[in-house]
């Protein structure tokens, strides 16, 4: 029998899907679960013809891939990740490759990616954004490890990502180690950001201008028709127009105000402060979530502080465009703030990252697919600058918006909407843009009650006043 190109470890919904891709594409894989009853079931299930074969035993699954053998694994992030590298390391040859698709963390896979070099095993971690649809359909891919290795994989890898519009593979080489999944990381970062803007936004709508569902789903709509087009705020529109079977109401308002996450928004927050790069958007996105989770707390709190929230707005359609223009010069921030740390982990780590291409490969496939993506790859072709904000089109772009975006901000402290994402952004950019700021307070205060130093304006060195 033929041997397999590739094999998938893993055959949760993830797993099913990408190993579906592969055989959409013409590639014959072959398949492994540790639970017998899964496989037998995708393949009752899923499977019309021989291009997957099924595999019940480690030895077998080896034997049937041609060499160098290719392991897929898309398993839980953690310790199951190491669990099967073990058995993996067993039954694999030298020049052998092990591909992980989960959400792993970086680090661990740089750890990975070392033990198994000296193994003679190539590691490459890649990180794979768009879900079950876009696994299925074609994902974003974010691969990073042994460069050789790669090119053995890149042509499935090119086959089965996503395409743009262009026809071009949402799929490019990160660079070294765990570059790929940082990169992946800091993705889904800037998704939690993006989506808490898009969030805040309909909440100042409703609860604050006291807009109707179905006005703010038309709104959501028209904007996806302008510069703001992207998967996230069609979705919100599509989700905007669906009513409950069972009490007729709108699914947006039976559903609990409680979000889940699965720690990646976490990750990325804490990488900003391990690094020293700001990114308090990311980061309040990611606090917003914890405060959902005290409903009880807040369904307390709101009968002690019971603070009126009603914007009296007098001209409809330019409140709608001010918000237009808050929500993107919001989303630019966010972006800006994601790159700034890639940036920063690229010096740290010294990996060598190519922002327009990251962005491209964002253009299909993934959650933060969007057609302003195209804009930040041509921002950064054009010049080299220390931060996106600082390309001629976005700080051309945020100037034009400072106004209503301003206005917006005292609409959410008037309203006492809760907003952490929207006041954040426009913090960040007053701060980015801040030629003196009060930190030099800041230093005379840690000079006064620890002796910790402090630079002057006027010549160099650090200095210390006895204060009192």
């Amino acid at each position: 029998m033929e041997k397999s190109r590739i094999g998938v470890y893993g055959l949760g919904v993830m797993g099913q899907s990408l190993a579906l891709n592969m055989m959409n594409h013409g590639y014959q894989v072959s398949v492994f679960n540790k639970s017998h009853e899964v496989t037998e079931k995708f393949m009752k299930e899923k499977i019309e013809n021989q291009a997957v074969v099924p595999c019940y035993d480690l030895h077998e699954f080896v034997a049937s891939l041609q060499k160098p053998r290719c392991v897929f694994l898309m398993v839980t992030a953690g310790k199951v990740v190491d669990l099967v590298i073990d058995g993996l390391k067993d039954v694999l040859e030298k020049g052998d490759i092990i591909i992980d698709g989960g959400n792993s963390f970086y680090k661990d896979t740089i750890r990975r990616f070392q033990e198994l070099q000296q193994l003679g095993l190539h590691f490459i971690g890649v990180g794979v954004s768009g879900g079950e649809m876009g696994a299925l359909k074609g994902p974003s891919m974010m691969p990073s490890g042994d460069y050789e290795a790669y090119q053995v994989v890149e042509p499935i890898f090119l086959d089965i990502a996503a395409k743009a519009k262009d026809g071009k593979p949402c799929c490019t080489y990160i660079g070294k180690d765990g570059s790929g999944h940082y990169v992946k990381m800091v993705h889904n970062g800037i998704e939690y950001a993006d989506i808490q803007i898009i969030c805040e936004a309909y909440d100042l709508m409703r609860n604050g201008a006291g807009f109707s569902v179905e006005e703010i789903q038309h709104i959501f709509e028209r904007w996806n028709k302008g510069k703001l087009k992207s998967y996230l705020i069609e979705i919100t529109a599509e989700i905007l127009k669906r009513r409950d079977e069972e009490t007729g109401e709108y699914m947006v308002d039976i559903i609990l105000d409680r979000a889940g996450q699965k720690g990646t928004g976490k990750w990325t927050s804490m990488e900003g402060l391990d690094i020293g790069s700001a990114i308090p958007t990311i980061a309040e996105s990611v606090f917003a979530r914890y405060i959902s989770a005290i409903k009880d707390e807040r369904v307390q709190a709101s009968k002690v502080f019971n603070v009126e929230s009603t914007l009296e707005i007098d001209d409809k359609e330019a409140f709608i465009n001010e918000l237009e223009q808050a929500v993107y010069a919001a989303k630019i921030c966010c972006y800006a703030q994601g790159f700034e740390l890639l940036k920063e982990a690229a010096k740290e780590n010294d990996w060598t990252l190519n922002f327009g291409e990251i962005a491209m490969i964002w253009r299909e496939g993934c959650i933060i697919r969007a057609d302003f993506l195209e804009e930040i790859k041509k921002a950064y072709d054009e010049e080299a600058v220390p931060n996106l904000m600082m390309t001629k089109k976005f700080s051309n772009e945020l100037l034009a918006a400072q106004k209503a975006w301003r206005k917006i901000a005292a609409n959410i402290i008037e309203s006492g909407i809760y907003a952490p994402a929207m006041l954040s952004t426009i913090a960040y950019f007053d701060g980015y843009r801040s030629a003196r700021t009060s930190a030099n307070l800041i230093q005379a205060q840690r000079d006064y009650f620890g002796a910790h130093t402090y630079e002057r304006v006027d010549k160099p060195g650090f200095f210390h006043t006895h204060w009192e």
